[in-house]
C-alpha cells in the first residue's frame, strides 16, 4: 500500500510524507516492481547526461579532493546567485582561539544534522550547525603550547594548526595537536581520533608522535617540529606532515608519519635524510588515491648530494621512497638551498590534462617563483622537469587550485595580493600560459566553485592575513571578471594567511579566529514537495522522487505511526539530486511487510 499524506515540518517547511506497506497479493507485487524497472530506467537517462549525482555532501579535507583541487561541485553556484552571496549574520559561528586550518564540512549525522568543523591554537575542536552556527559539540584535547616553550616560531598558542582529515566510513576525524603537558610540561605533537558526530575520543588514540616516530637513526623531536600541512586518510592509513617551525630553527627534518587507522600503535614514518627540508605548506599531503605525495622545502648541509630536500616526492603506502621514478628535484637545488628558495612553499598539486603528454602530472610552484609540470608517472629524479615558466616575482607561498572549463585546464595561485591564472595547454610537452590575474587583496589561497565541473566556474579568493581586506571575491574562471565582492559592510575579521574557504550547499564557510563565517546565496524558496514515482525495487527496497531548487539539503524521516511526535521519527538519511533539480530517495532498510511513513524535511 502507498499513500502520501502533506503535513508541516516542526520549521514550517513543507514536507510530504509516503508510506508503503510490500502486498501479499502477487499481482500487486508485479505492478510495483514494474514500476521500480522504469524508475531505474528514467534514472539512469537521467544520469548519462553528465550530471554528478549528489546525495550527502561532504568535505572531509584540504581543498574538498586528496588531489588538492580545491574543486566545490554545487548546483546552485550559478554565476548570477554567485554575485548576490551575502554574509549570513544571523550564523552565530562563535569559536574559541585562532585557526590557521581550513574548516570541514560534514553532514549523516545524527538527525541528519549537517556540522561545520573548525580546529584552533587552543587544542580546542568545534562541531558547529551547518544552518545557525550553534555549537552542536565541542572539546578541549589538551594544552597548548605557549611560544615562550618553544625555540622559535610564530604561533602563539600553538596547538592544532593543520587541516584535519574525516574519514567518513568510521566516522572518524584525525588531528595533529602540539601539546603541553600541564605538570612535566614536557611539549609533545599527538595525533588525535575523535568520533565526529560526538566529539568523543576514539579508542586506541592520541598516537605519540614523539615516542613511535622513527626513520633509520632519525627519530622525531616535538619541540623543533611543527605541523602546518594538511593531513589525508589513503585506504586505510592515515598521512600527517611535519616541518619546522617559523624561524627554521635548531635540527628538523621533513617527515611524513603514517598510522593504520584500525591499529594506531603500529607506526610508520619517512623523513629527510639532511637536516631540515620540511613538509610545511599548506595543502600537506595530496594523493592519486592510492599512494602519498609531498613537497619538501630547503635542506642544510646537504653540500653536493641531495638528502630529500627541494622535491616532490611520491611515496610507497608504506613510506618507502624508492627509484627516480618516484621523486624529482630541479638540477640546481643546491642553489635553491642556499637561498631558501624552497619547493615545499605550496604542496603538489595533481592534474590530469586531457590530450596533453604526459596527461597525468604534479605541478609544483616555487619559492624561486616558478611553477614546474612533473610526470607522475615518472618524476625523473633530479632532473629538468617535463615544463617550466616563471609566473612570479616573489616567492610563491600558499595552496593553488586546479579546474576544467570548456576552454582547458586551469591552475589558480595566490601571489602577492593577487591571484593568477595559468592555462595548462594540451600538447607534447604541455604548455603553460598566463591568462589572467586580478586582486585577491590579501594572501588567501584560492578556491573553486562550479555547477557541474565544467560550467559556471568561480575561482574565490579571500583578502586574508593582518594586510588583507578581509573580504571574498570572486571571479570568473574563464576570464578573470569580477562576479562578486562583498564590501566592507561584510567584511570578515582575524583570518590567516593562506587560509582557504569552502563551499557546501549554497554556502561559503571560512574560518578565523574566534570566529567561523557563512555567507550565503540568495535564498531559492523550497516549494512543496510532490512525490513522484514511488516503487518498491527488488530486494524490497522503497524508492520515490520528487523535484526541487538545485542544490539543497533534503532529509528523509520515516515512521511506523504517522501519529509519532516528530522528534521520535527515524533519520534515515538524505536525498540524492541525480540531475538538476531532480531528487530520489531509496530506503535500503524498508520493512518487508509492514507499513512505514515518510517524512522529507529541509533544511
Amino acid at each position: 500500500m502507498n499513500k502520501a499524506v502533506k503535513k508541516q515540518t516542526p520549521a514550517g517547511a513543507s514536507a510530504f510524507c509516503v508510506s508503503h506497506r510490500v502486498a501479499e497479493d502477487w499481482s500487486l507485487k508485479h505492478l510495483f516492481r514494474a514500476g521500480s524497472i522504469f524508475g531505474t530506467c528514467c534514472l539512469l537517462a537521467l544520469l548519462s547526461g553528465g550530471f554528478p549525482a549528489q546525495g550527502e555532501v561532504n568535505v572531509t579535507q584540504h581543498h574538498n579532493h586528496r588531489s588538492r583541487d580545491g574543486l566545490y561541485i554545487d548546483p546552485a553556484f550559478t554565476n548570477t546567485l554567485a554575485a548576490g552571496l551575502t554574509r549570513d549574520k544571523a550564523f552565530d559561528g562563535a569559536i574559541k582561539g585562532d585557526v590557521y586550518a581550513q574548516p570541514l564540512y560534514i553532514e549523516g549525522g545524527p538527525g541528519g544534522r549537517a556540522v561545520v568543523i573548525a580546529v584552533t591554537e587552543s587544542d580546542d575542536v568545534f562541531a558547529l550547525d551547518a544552518v545557525d552556527g550553534s555549537v552542536v559539540w565541542q572539546t578541549n584535547v589538551a594544552t597548548s603550547v605557549p611560544a615562550s616553550a618553544l625555540i622559535c616560531g610564530n604561533i602563539s598558542p600553538y596547538g592544532i594548526t593543520g587541516t584535519p582529515v574525516v574519514d567518513l566510513p568510521s566516522r572518524a576525524l584525525f588531528f595533529d595537536a602540539l601539546t603541553r603537558d600541564p605538570v612535566t610540561f614536557t611539549v609533545e605533537h599527538l595525533i588525535f581520533s575523535l568520533n565526529v558526530d560526538t566529539g568523543i575520543l576514539n579508542p586506541g588514540w592520541p598516537v605519540n608522535v614523539n615516542s613511535n616516530a622513527v626513520f633509520g637513526d632519525n627519530v622525531f623531536s616535538s619541540l623543533s617540529q611543527g605541523e602546518r600541512g594538511a593531513l589525508t586518510v589513503i585506504g586505510t592509513n592515515l598521512y600527517v606532515p611535519y616541518g619546522g617551525l617559523w624561524g627554521d630553527c635548531e635540527t628538523y627534518n621533513g617527515w611524513v608519519v603514517g598510522v593504520p587507522l584500525n591499529s594506531p600503535s603500529n607506526v610508520m614514518a619517512w623523513a629527510t635524510t639532511a637536516n631540515k627540508g620540511g613538509i610545511w605548506s599548506v595543502g600537506g599531503v595530496a594523493s592519486d588515491g592510492v599512494d602519498p605525495f609531498v613537497a619538501t622545502g630547503n635542506t642544510d648541509g646537504a653540500g653536493s648530494t641531495w638528502g630529500g630536500g627541494e622535491a616532490i616526492l611520491h611515496l610507497s603506502p608504506s613510506l618507502v621512497l624508492t627509484g627516480t621514478t618516484n621523486y624529482w628535484a630541479p638540477t640546481n637545488w643546491s642553489k635553491l638551498d642556499g637561498a631558501d628558495q624552497d619547493i615545499g612553499g605550496s604542496g603538489p598539486l595533481l592534474v590530469d590534462v586531457p590530450g596533453a603528454t604526459p596527461s597525468n602530472l604534479v605541478v609544483a610552484l616555487g619559492k624561486d617563483g616558478n611553477v614546474y609540470l612533473l610526470n607522475r608517472t615518472n618524476l625523473g629524479g633530479v632532473s629538468l622537469p617535463v615544463a617550466q615558466a616563471h609566473v612570479a616575482s616573489s616567492s610563491i607561498i600558499q595552496a593553488a587550485a586546479t579546474y576544467q572549463s570548456t576552454k582547458g585546464t586551469y591552475v589558480v595561485f595566490a601571489n602577492s595580493g593577487n591571484l593568477y591564472a595559468l592555462r595548462i595547454g594540451a600538447s607534447n610537452p604541455p604548455t603553460i600560459s598566463n591568462v589572467w590575474n586580478a586582486a585577491e587583496t590579501g594572501n588567501g589561497s584560492p578556491f573553486v566553485t562550479s555547477t557541474d565541473g565544467t560550467n559556471n566556474v568561480v575561482v574565490w579568493g579571500i583578502g586574508a592575513g593582518s594586510g588583507g581586506d578581509q573580504q571574498i571575491h570572486g571571479f570568473d574562471g574563464d576570464t578573470g571578471a569580477i562576479v562578486f565582492t562583498n564590501g566592507s559592510a561584510n567584511a570578515m575579521a582575524g583570518t590567516s594567511s593562506f587560509i582557504t574557504g569552502i563551499a557546501a550547499r549554497g554556502h561559503i564557510y571560512v574560518a578565523a579566529a574566534n570566529q567561523v563565517y557563512a555567507f550565503s546565496l540568495p535564498v531559492q524558496p523550497v516549494t512543496s514537495i510532490t512525490l513522484t514515482n514511488p516503487a518498491i525495487l527488488p530486494g524490497g527496497a522503497f524508492q520515490f522522487s520528487f523535484t526541487n531548487v538545485p542544490g539543497a539539503l533534503f532529509n528523509a524521516f520515516g515512521a511506523t505511526n504517522l501519529a509519532e511526535p516528530f522528534t521520535n521519527w527515524l533519520w534515515l538519511g538524505s536525498a540524492t539530486e541525480v540531475s538538476l533539480g531532480q531528487y530520489q530517495f531509496t530506503d535500503t532498510q524498508a520493512p518487508g511487510n509492514s507499513e512505514r511513513f515518510y517524512q522529507v524535511v529541509w533544511p
